[in-house]
């Protein structure tokens, strides 16, 4: 199948589900080609971006799991190639 670069930013604002969170990107991590993570700690939130090499379909999984988490919030920019 092919595959797309894509990157996931995630904003979380409940600390309670960082472990989730993690579960969830290492269970992708095959696809995730890094990521970076940002505490603002002046507003008690983190900023975490993803890049990844996956299928389009395994990007909106991800995607969309994460977005179920209680607290954060998650968006996929795609490439065009």
């Amino acid at each position: 199948m092919e595959t797309r670069v894509a990157v996931i930013s995630i904003i979380v604002e409940n600390a309670d589900s960082v472990e989730a969170l993690n579960a969830l990107l290492h269970e992708y991590r095959q696809s995730i080609i890094g990521r970076m993570g940002i505490p603002y700690r002046e507003r008690g939130i983190n900023i975490i971006s993803v890049a990844m090499d996956a299928t389009v379909d395994s990007i909106n999984a991800l995607t969309g799991a994460l977005g179920r988490l209680d607290g954060i919030t998650a968006k996929a920019a795609y490439s065009k190639a």
